[in-house]
């Protein structure tokens, strides 16, 4: 059993901790921290039995603490990252990893001198359509993959405050990239390999902060395949993934998080319709199961640092998606297709 803080607690960080609270047998959490403590923030730790701490250096320098699960603003993951690693601390990060492959490769750098586990928050992956299309892709069931694609939208950035961390555009440059985007991009990856080359726009259109709204991304892979990925952050809410092969294509549709919604709704319905269309008969359509891949995340994390199966997200593939991100926030600005690092 992994003791672990959760440092955060927004949104995010206390659907996390609901996501094991009903008795994980591989993680629980015992501690949070919070920069505020909150009226608010003191009634959930009391209700999940957590000890308070409004200092991340305490935090880490607890022996009752394991690992921590990073739910903080994007620039602080690496930092903190390493703070914890030298103080013996296995990390789960909730992505972005980082906004750069040098700072992605120096956080890996130092888990690795400390002799902990990484885990990152890509929690789409665990999901069994994802499983089952993976297997689809490596069995050549689609045949030659020829492009993938994917849409994530949300209404988010409508009701943020100004002064909020997530409508910092040099905390979440390009919109919709580091909320929504990132979990396409780790997909594409995961299906598909490196990516190699990315071309970005990215505008504001409709919000009143000072942050993109409409962005989308193409994509050329390094074993050939096409991407193309589109976020916006001023719309109705929804999640489109597909992958075309010279067999058929399979497509998986969704939702995203919507500001508000459940902590069910967050954890079990990412998915929902799923088809199949080969290039000669019907389409096959079906309804995904409901699955709580924030538990399956962690749960998998917790494993590989109490010494079981490798987390199934290498940090070769984590360095890799960072250095992507850096490459589309490059783009955007410079108007030019960019080489991924």
């Amino acid at each position: 059993m992994i003791n672990a803080a959760i440092v955060g607690l927004g949104w995010w960080g206390k659907t996390l901790v609901e996501s094991v609270a009903d008795g994980s047998e591989d993680i629980r959490f015992v501690a949070a921290t919070t920069r505020s403590l909150s009226d608010d923030a003191k009634s959930f730790a009391a209700e999940h039995d957590l000890k308070l701490f409004n200092s991340y250096a305490d935090t880490i320098a607890d022996d009752s603490v394991d690992a921590v699960v990073l739910v903080t603003p994007n620039s602080t993951h690496v930092p903190q990252t390493i703070a914890a690693a030298e103080h013996g601390k296995h990390v789960f990060c909730e992505k972005p990893f980082a906004l750069t492959g040098e700072d992605a490769t120096r956080a890996v750098a130092a888990a690795e001198r400390a002799g902990v586990t990484l885990g990152l928050g890509y929690n789409r992956r665990f999901h069994p359509e994802i499983n089952k299309l993976r297997e689809m892709v490596n069995s050549g069931e689609l045949g030659t993959i020829l492009h993938v694609e994917a849409t994530m939208t949300f209404p988010n950035a409508l009701f943020l405050k100004p002064g909020a961390w997530r409508a910092d555009p040099n905390e979440t440059p390009c919109g919709g990239l580091t909320p929504m985007g990132v979990h396409a991009i780790d997909g594409m990856i995961d299906l598909c390999g490196e990516i190699d080359q990315v071309y970005c726009q990215s505008f504001n259109r409709a919000v009143d902060i000072e942050a993109d709204d409409t962005t989308s991304i193409l994509f050329r892979m390094r074993d050939g395949m096409s991407g193309y990925l589109a976020t916006m952050t001023a719309t109705g809410g929804g999640f489109n993934f597909q992958v075309y092969g010279s067999r058929g294509f399979v497509k998986l549709e969704g939702m995203t998080h919507i500001a508000g919604a459940s902590s069910e709704e967050r954890r079990f319905k990412l998915f929902g319709t799923c088809t199949f269309k080969p290039i000669k008969g019907p389409a096959e359509t079906w309804q995904a199961e409901g699955y709580d891949v924030s538990r399956a995340a962690l749960e998998s994390f917790a494993k590989a640092a109490a010494g079981g199966a490798a987390f199934p997200i290498p940090v070769s593939e984590m360095v890799h998606g960072a250095a992507v991100t850096e490459a589309i926030v490059k783009s955007a600005q410079s108007g030019l297709a960019e080489q991924v690092g």
